[in-house]
């Protein structure tokens, strides 16, 4: 069982948890976070990695004609043969390896198999893994076919997002810079809406734990980020309006408008070279150096770096 930071507590402590009949001990900060040591960290890259290449089988696999529960059965097989365990299967009664969201669905699709892919939709595609009881978790929206340019567009804004929010994950920044960034891009680019009520969340030896992670709100608030914490970075951006609602099913979130929404996402660490990517098979060196060498993160850390 986990042992959670009270509220009031200051400084670190030690927390234990046997992860499949393994002990562990890791450090707690104050609000809560848990805090991973550089061996840990490997492990929850090697998990990563199991996401990250699922993913990449997952895009090639999108095509007209193809149904999000083959999509699954895909997902299923090659995380199973990686080793790992799928980590959304079974999670609070979800039942499938994927949620795929399709249009106008914004987060947790059900994938079924009485609904086609066709040209010109779109799909987000979320995933987790466990590996030796490390968790990962990814997301990516992929064009079936040629799509709308607005939905291109939209993709094109929100995956930036998220690289942008990843970018600020640097010691000494506060929790709140993340969904600054993230808001302040998105913001830029035109009148999309950001569900206030989803985000991204910690990440470790449990696929959701402290802290919840906003897409939006201001800077410089919130924990401090410390080397060996870990995050998923998680932007939803919909083309019309932030308001959505959930489908009978309990689990399908949609737009109220009906509008089309994007969903990327990355775990990530806090390192003291900068933030490393977990899920991203470069670790996130490509898209972190061409943000830092453009300025957009003026602390000088080098990202993609694998040691703490």
């Amino acid at each position: 069982m986990l042992f959670r930071a009270q509220s009031g507590e200051l400084g670190c402590q030690a927390a234990r948890l046997t992860i499949q009949g393994v002990p562990y001990v890791f450090k707690k900060h104050k609000h809560g976070i848990q805090i991973k040591t550089p061996e840990q960290l490997e492990k929850m890259r090697a998990a990563g990695l199991v996401v990250g290449r699922t993913l990449e089988l997952l895009r090639k696999a999108v095509e007209p004609g193809i149904t999000p529960l083959d999509l699954d059965a895909i997902a299923e097989k090659a995380i199973r043969d990686a080793g790992a365990i799928p980590s959304f299967k079974g999670y609070q009664g979800y039942p499938a390896t994927i949620c795929a969201s399709v249009n106008n669905e914004v987060v947790h699709g059900i994938p079924r198999d009485d609904r086609k892919l066709r040209e010109g939709d779109i799909i987000s595609i979320d995933c987790g893994a466990i590996l030796d009881g490390w968790h990962g978790d990814a997301a990516i929206t992929v064009p079936v076919g040629e799509v709308d340019p607005a939905l291109t567009e939209l993709m094109r804004v929100t995956e930036e997002a998220m690289w942008r929010g990843i970018a600020a994950l640097t010691v000494g920044r506060h929790l709140s810079d993340i969904g600054y960034e993230v808001e302040r891009y998105v913001r830029s680019q035109g009148r999309y809406g950001i569900p206030r009520e989803y985000g991204g969340h910690g990440i470790g030896t449990q696929m959701h734990m402290d802290p919840w992670v906003a897409n939006h709100g201001r800077p410089g608030r919130g924990p401090r980020f410390e080397a060996g914490m870990c995050f998923a970075i998680e932007p939803m951006v919909n083309l019309g309006t932030d308001r959505t609602r959930v489908l009978d099913d309990d689990w399908t979130v949609v737009t109220l408008d009906g509008k089309p929404s994007a969903h990327f996402e990355h775990s990530v660490a806090v390192t003291h070279n900068g933030p490393w990517v977990l899920t991203a098979l470069d670790g996130g060196a490509s898209r972190l150096g061409r943000l830092i060498g453009a300025g957009v993160d003026d602390d000088g850390a080098k990202p993609g770096d694998e040691s703490l």
